[in-house]
């Protein structure tokens, strides 16, 4: 029950990531919140596989953190990119 909770209040944690990712003041805010989608995402995805007793879900919160790894480096890459000119 204990997990159920926290998956919860990790969703709720979300909510105030979408509040941000459509608020956010600067372009740089909203990576940042859909950065913390890739985490929260994994860390609701191992909770929960402890609670069901599901081990097959920690092989989907590892895809979750290698895809959050790429975006974080394409973050960095692309606003480079951007002030060069080129797109």
């Amino acid at each position: 029950m204990l997990y159920l909770g926290l998956a919860v209040f990790l969703l709720l944690n979300l909510l105030a990531g979408l509040w941000r990712v459509h608020r956010g003041p600067t372009a740089a805010d909203r990576m940042l919140a859909a950065l913390l989608f890739g985490t929260t995402t994994v860390a609701v995805l191992l909770l929960l596989a402890e609670a069901m007793g599901l081990p097959a879900l920690r092989d989907v919160a590892l895809l979750f953190v290698v895809l959050a790894a790429v975006i974080a480096v394409a973050f960095t890459r692309v606003p480079r990119r951007f002030e060069k000119g080129e797109e």
